[in-house]
């Protein structure tokens, strides 16, 4: 649901802006990305490949037909699939107990849980405190506030979501420069070597963050209807309640390096808020498709990753 006070236009490049400030700041996710799910000797560029492959292809499947999948869990699923054919089936390359489960699995479940009870509650809260006004005067003062709760949730997507691109890249360099691939790179060109995985580049940060907020720029239309219009209908104070609610969640995680999915979050704080406002007013046949693309992604990406570098291996 867009602030009645900005056109889509306006909406989306206040969104670019601060998806901009978010991924300039913090690193947790992007650590957790690179060396916290998978062993990094056993990574090679093609791995990293592979799993990218494996994830546009998901991303833009699901993207096609209007569901907003996890970017974040198709990444995750791909990089932990092609590392597995990496290393022929070696099961110990995964860092289940360290990174998958406490950082992936578990939240992948709790964290659309909590988007849902915190958004009805904050619902219901507001509920509670705006009854004796009339809707004239809601609608002009959530037109207003859901500016800035849009605000602080694109710069909460920005602060996780960006990280994990910043991650994969820094492994890939890191690994790159394990692997002797840049020995023989011109001097200009010597800032691509990351012999140590420690902070993320600057010069990584900065690129991502261009590139997520140019992403946001250019629309996604599609998942944008399947949000605000076909799940269920928005106005402007439960779009305030949606957007903050999955912005404290979301910035939450970051904090502690959680790569969490922020389409989830924000799709079940939606969920949560409609359920609030009328239980039969959510679309859930909508909402059925949205679940098994979720459900699907890991296992799906994970996959094909690994299908993906196994064939490669054969060639």
């Amino acid at each position: 649901a867009l602030p009645i006070f900005l056109t889509p236009r306006q909406a989306i490049g206040m969104a670019a802006g601060f998806n901009l400030t978010g991924a300039l700041m913090g690193g947790a996710v992007a650590s957790t990305i690179g060396k916290g799910l998978v062993d990094t000797n056993v990574v090679t560029l093609m791995t990293v490949l592979w799993a990218l492959i494996a994830a546009f292809a998901w991303n833009i499947a699901t993207w096609w037909l209007g569901l907003p999948s996890s970017s974040s869990h198709a990444l995750i699923g791909g990089l932990c699939g092609a590392a597995l054919a990496t290393a022929h089936g070696d099961w110990s390359v995964l860092k289940w107990n360290t990174g998958l489960w406490p950082k992936v699995v578990l939240p992948m479940f709790t964290s659309p849980v909590a988007g849902f009870l915190l958004g009805g509650l904050l619902m219901f809260l507001l509920f509670i405190t705006l009854h004796r006004f009339t809707p004239g005067v809601v609608q002009s003062l959530f037109g207003k506030l859901q500016i800035f709760s849009a605000a602080w949730m694109a710069h909460s997507h920005g602060t996780n979501d960006a990280q994990k691109t910043m991650g994969i890249i820094t492994l890939a360099l890191f690994t790159g420069t394990k692997a002797g691939t840049f020995n023989d790179l011109p001097p200009w060109l010597h800032f691509l070597r990351t012999p140590t995985f420690g902070g993320i580049p600057a010069w990584v940060k900065i690129l991502c963050a261009i590139a997520m907020a140019a992403g946001t720029a250019a629309g996604g239309w599609r998942i944008i209807r399947t949000l605000g219009h076909r799940m269920v209908k928005l106005q402007p104070v439960h779009g305030f309640a949606a957007e903050t609610s999955a912005a404290l969640i979301i910035q939450a995680a970051s904090l502690y390096g959680i790569p969490l999915s922020t389409t989830h979050v924000i799709s079940t704080s939606i969920m949560g808020v409609g359920a609030m406002k009328r239980f039969s007013g959510v679309k859930w046949t909508v909402v059925e498709r949205i679940v098994w693309a979720w459900i699907f992604t890991l296992p799906a990406t994970g996959l094909l990753g690994y299908i993906l570098a196994r064939v490669a291996e054969k060639f």
